[in-house]
């Protein structure tokens, strides 16, 4: 082989300093912007407050219906206070990460499986529509006669949330696994298990990872929902109770609490899709 030519050593010189003044540009810009974001984020959330708050003070709004956001405030501090809201929070984190865990195993395994068996997934097809065509609503009673007020009915309810949400994400992104990876693949030797490890759950965890970010807050409301119907303990129920003698600072700020514990549900997803997709260009970038 010939020796590269100095134009060419100057090309791939230059190239390597210009990706190197590149690499710390483009990072300044992705902290830059990370900041521009939070700040407007936080900005629009203080002015909906402060908007809020005048307008109950104005009388504009009426405070039986809509309290004041800094009674709410009040109110959730007197409850971590007292410690009061810690066993009904446990309860219903419990609840809602039993049905996430629970309906997304088995929407994973079913989106997979009937991805890759077209047959029973043409067999199956009339009938996985009508069972997601259900109002849930429907079902939590029912869930109530069969497992009875303790935690299980409302896992079950709220499995029925997150199963057909991570179940058609995942079966659509198996099926638009490019075929012409998969022939190369077996072309290669892969085996049917080498193939769902190598090729179709990295091809298919985006959408995988898409559909958990909205499970995590359905498998909550799947909870607090089945609390609500029928249960002692739980955010639900304590909604439920202020509900119950006309107390809409406590139904709001069981609702800021729920809110607070999405958020933080959705954070823990996203630094687990940012771990898994790590090898992924736009994700790394």
């Amino acid at each position: 082989m010939n020796a590269p030519s100095a134009a060419e050593s100057a090309v791939d010189e230059g190239g390597s300093e210009t990706a190197a003044r590149v690499a710390p540009g483009f990072r300044r810009w992705v902290r830059r912007r990370a900041l521009v974001v939070r700040g407007a984020q936080t900005l629009l959330g203080v002015v909906v407050v402060a908007l809020w708050e005048l307008l109950v003070r104005l009388r504009v709004i009426d405070p039986f219906y809509f309290s004041r956001p800094s009674d709410i405030a009040l109110r959730v501090r007197d409850w971590f206070a007292g410690g009061e809201i810690f066993e009904h929070l446990r309860v219903t984190l419990v609840e809602a990460s039993l049905a996430l865990l629970i309906g997304a195993a088995l929407g994973l395994g079913g989106g997979f499986v009937l991805a890759r068996v077209t047959l029973l997934a043409d067999i199956l097809d009339p009938y996985i529509k009508m069972l997601n065509a259900l109002p849930r609503v429907v079902l939590a009673p029912i869930f109530l006669l069969w497992f009875g007020l303790g935690i299980w009915s409302k896992v079950a309810f709220g499995v029925t949330l997150v199963f057909f949400i991570v179940f058609f994400n995942t079966y659509q992104g198996v099926r638009d696994v490019s075929p012409v990876l998969v022939d190369n693949a077996r072309m290669l030797g892969a085996k049917e298990r080498q193939l769902i490890r190598h090729v179709f759950l990295p091809s298919a965890l985006t959408w995988i990872f898409s559909s958990l970010h909205v499970s995590a807050g359905f498998a909550i409301v799947g909870a607090v929902v089945g609390e609500y119907l029928g249960s002692s303990r739980g955010m639900g129920y304590l909604i439920s109770q202020a509900e119950g003698v006309f107390d809409t600072t406590g139904v709001f700020a069981g609702m800021a609490v729920l809110s607070a514990v999405v958020l933080l549900l959705d954070l823990v997803v996203h630094r687990l899709e940012r771990h898994l997709l790590r090898w992924k260009p736009d994700v790394a970038a």
